[in-house]
């Protein structure tokens, strides 16, 4: 059942990288826009394509995860509500001129996006919280994703911080796959032969 999680972190991973290809080709689409021209339309296409096949590749890494892992409901929560919030996100975005409400350089919203981004990687604390390494690389991630803020301070719209979150998130479960690889870290799986401990997290207690 170990396998079943290394594919949904690679899935998730694969997932990220797209939306960092998003988020390079949101920039050249802001930057070189011209309404009804080739090279904005292709863009658009390009951005759209990036984005949906990122989240295929994320919500199906999702699934995996949460049906192989055992208990860490909490992380397996904040990372389903994490996908469906950038999916807002990034929906807003590509079509930020025709909502009003949509501000893609706020800063409150740059802030809400960072901070929210922050606890959900606070989460995976719940695959093994008592690992130094984890809790390092996870300290790591977050520090990035609050570097994301950073973008609204320099007059960028709100992929800046998109593009920095999946930065991080890239990082973090492509880490997350080595520490697994070189039994840094031990995840309970269903399906496990080994007798399993009675799991408890000393961060969330589920």
């Amino acid at each position: 059942m170990h396998e079943r999680l290394n594919n949904g972190i690679k899935f998730c991973f694969i997932g990220n990288i797209l939306f960092l290809a998003f988020s390079i080709v949101c920039f050249i689409f802001y930057k070189t826009y011209v309404e009804k021209s080739v090279l904005s339309g292709i863009l658009e296409f390009l951005a759209y394509a990036l984005e949906f096949s990122g989240f295929a590749a994320f919500i199906f890494g999702d699934w995996l995860i949460s049906s192989s892992v055992r208990f860490r409901n909490i992380m397996k929560l904040c990372l389903t509500l994490y996908i469906i919030l950038e999916a807002v996100m990034m929906f807003l975005e590509i079509n930020a001129g025709k909502f009003e409400f949509y501000k893609p350089y706020s800063r409150l919203l740059a802030i809400v996006h960072s901070s929210i981004s922050g606890f959900v990687c606070l989460s995976f604390l719940q695959l093994d919280n008592d690992r130094k390494k984890l809790e390092t690389l996870i300290i790591v991630c977050i520090a990035i994703m609050f570097a994301g803020m950073l973008g609204n301070i320099l007059g960028i719209r709100i992929y800046f911080s998109i593009l920095v979150n999946a930065v991080a998130y890239s990082i973090l479960f492509y880490s997350v796959a080595r520490l697994i690889r070189n039994e840094d870290i031990e995840v309970d799986c269903h399906g496990d032969r080994a007798t399993v401990a009675e799991y408890k997290s000393t961060f969330i207690d589920d």
